[in-house]
């Protein structure tokens, strides 16, 4: 659109052929002030402030400079025609814009589209129903060089649990841009999910490509301080998640989460060392989340149904999140399910295998709490007019819980 507008102004002249007209106003805008200037040194003369040979002098000045800007404007005239005119305003018109477009692609950033600063959530919010999906993979099929669709289809297929599809399409995306961190990065999460939730092996390997692009990059950081805990490396999972949390906005809502995961990390990491803790867990202030439970796999089950009155707002492909959060701390989900509301009702079994993070576990906490939502975006992020249902605070190990939705999110 710039490029047109651009045009326009450079282009619409020429092809109007405003140059001799243009000429011929100038030259007799040129002879309005030579004329005045002649009265005014003739006036001049008269009240003798000029003698007549300086008058004599500068009025041949004058002749001469208007000879020569009419000599000049037939000059232009002659060389350009109307027909070479028009020809030269589509030259213009062709050779402009390629040379903007070449220089762009040389020297721009072709993919920005693909940089972090954009959730997935606003890429890809519009196309989560059937139909948008659909849409999405026929313009992928239909146009390679869609880089667009493909990134959206391919963190959709990550979030409805589709990982060996998303696999595939983040493979070619690394193919087509290779100096994107952020793809790497989120190459390396569907990779790891689509291996059991398991970071070592070829997902490290992908976040370690993603660092080597940018060391900076928010996942990639985040995912490394992952594998470090699974390998049981918490000093360098500590590492990598202070640097995050150097780097990330004061205001972002998972700050405290990552600030108790600094905190446990240099806990474990003491621990390995032979360091004596009990000061340092007497330390936490009553605002960080509860004391560490004991390690095992600690199932919460029970069964999700809907109201009744529930029922007329929403459709059977909505999305439907059962997930389990601590009572208190931080609010990122430490295990999570995902069903549609055709699935509904339907019994649920929480524990540590469905981890969000190897730090992050159910078993890590004395209290949770089980929340049940309808997403409309179809992503695990609350927004206003998600229908949600919520357990009472319980403990790892509990069963039998009957949540039912029934509560608009205002």
């Amino acid at each position: 659109m710039l490029l047109v507008i651009a045009m326009l102004f450079a282009v619409l002249p020429l092809w109007r052929n405003n140059l001799t007209q243009n000429a011929v106003e100038r030259d007799g805008a040129n002879l309005e002030i030579i004329k005045d200037q002649f009265t005014e040194m003739d006036t001049d003369l008269k009240n003798g402030l000029l003698s007549q040979e300086m008058l004599d002098q500068g009025k041949s000045e004058l002749r001469s400079r208007l000879l020569n800007e009419v000599n000049e404007h037939k000059t232009v005239n002659t060389t350009l025609t109307g027909r070479q005119i028009k020809i030269l305003a589509l030259v213009i018109s062709i050779l402009v814009p390629i040379s903007a477009v070449g220089l762009y692609w040389k020297v721009g950033n072709r993919h920005a589209l693909l940089q972090q600063k954009g959730s997935n959530t606003e890429l890809s919010d519009g196309f989560h129903t059937p139909n948008g999906i659909q849409e999405l993979e026929e313009n992928v099929a239909n146009n390679s060089e869609d880089l667009n669709s493909l990134v959206m289809l391919a963190r959709i297929y990550g979030e409805r649990g589709r990982y060996s599809d998303s696999v595939k399409l983040y493979e070619k995306l690394t193919q087509r841009v290779p100096e994107e961190a952020q793809v790497w990065a989120e190459y390396a999460e569907v990779q790891a999910m689509n291996s059991g939730k398991k970071l070592s092996g070829i997902p490290a390997k992908l976040i370690s490509k993603a660092l080597e692009i940018d060391p900076n990059n928010f996942k990639a950081l985040a995912l490394s301080g992952s594998v470090a805990m699974e390998q049981g490396d918490f000093s360098a999972a500590v590492r990598h998640w202070e640097k995050l949390l150097t780097l990330i906005p004061k205001d972002d809502e998972n700050i405290k989460a990552l600030e108790e995961a600094i905190q446990q990390g240099r806990v474990l990491a003491a621990q390995k060392s032979g360091v004596q803790i009990p000061a340092l867990v007497q330390k936490k202030s009553k605002n960080e989340p509860q004391k560490l439970a004991g390690i095992g796999k600690e199932s919460i089950t029970g069964t999700v149904t809907l109201s009744k009155t529930m029922k007329s707002k929403t459709s059977p492909d909505d999305t439907v999140f059962v997930l389990v959060r601590a009572a208190q701390g931080p609010k990122m989900p430490l295990a999570i399910v995902r069903k549609q509301v055709k699935d509904l009702p339907f019994s649920f079994a929480l524990d540590d295998t469905s981890a969000m993070s190897p730090l992050m576990k159910v078993s890590n906490f004395d209290q949770v709490v089980v929340v049940a939502r309808v997403s409309k975006s179809g992503t695990a992020m609350t927004q206003p007019g998600d229908i949600q249902g919520t357990s009472t605070v319980v403990k790892p190990g509990a069963s039998g819980l009957q949540i039912s939705i029934d509560k608009i999110i205002q």
